[in-house]
């Protein structure tokens, strides 16, 4: 167990604490920490797999772009999104995985969407462009520093542009320990609402929460917050 706070890799803040150890037999034992700032619950870098073990879990996943039920899954981010573009809207679908689906649906719906992966679609130069949105589906409970990687992907949105995200939200404390979302041991952030109130106030954003695990956050035409 951890005896020295580590930081939030959300807000940087040295006020966290210890929230809960895992001990189920289906993952490797890991500590919780919980930041009293953002309300983000993470795992310390100590209990996180190297990008080899990380990518082999990556490559177990069997999504399709000619799944219907992945598609229906996805839609409950590109329906709301895609509801709030202007015609021509340029996108890119971040940590697009294996099996590239919501660009296409995008496409689909009228709207050019390019993608990229750190594993699957590796190309850095996309990350080098700007855009009118950005959807990041099932992503950011897998990062080992979320707030730096948001901070970039809000500096990528050209002004009035929209960031879309998809992962399942923290609800209670009890539900916690027997919470499913944390048998995947790639899975080293979970975020509350408040994680996301935290970012929205941070950036000046404004924040749309569609059910359980759907987040929309809007950049202001007078933002001048780059990445």
């Amino acid at each position: 167990m951890n005896t020295v706070s580590p930081l939030c890799p959300l807000c940087q803040s040295d006020h966290t604490q210890l929230y809960h150890s895992e001990q189920r037999s289906k993952v490797l034992p890991r500590d919780y920490w919980r930041c009293a700032s953002c309300a983000l619950v993470f795992v310390p870098a100590a209990f996180h797999l190297d990008s080899v073990a990380e990518k082999a879990v990556y490559d177990q996943h069997q999504n399709r772009p000619d799944d219907p039920g992945y598609r229906t899954f996805l839609n409950r981010l590109c329906e709301p999104m895609h509801q709030k573009l202007a015609p021509g809207a340029i996108g890119l679908d971040f940590g697009c995985g294996p099996g590239p689906t919501l660009a296409l649906m995008f496409e689909e719906a009228g709207f050019a969407c390019a993608n990229y992966d750190l594993y699957y679609c590796h190309q850095p130069e996309r990350l080098a462009q700007r855009y009118d949105f950005i959807c990041s589906s099932e992503v950011v409970e897998h990062l080992s520093a979320p707030g730096q990687v948001l901070r970039q992907l809000i500096g990528m949105l050209t002004p009035g542009g929209w960031l879309g995200l998809m992962t399942k939200r923290l609800s209670t404390d009890a539900a916690f320990a027997n919470w499913h979302y944390t048998l995947d041991p790639t899975h080293i952030s979970f975020f509350a609402d408040d994680s996301f109130r935290w970012l929205a106030s941070e950036y000046q954003l404004q924040l749309e929460l569609h059910g359980p695990d759907v987040v929309l956050l809007h950049k202001p035409v007078a933002s001048t917050i780059t990445g």
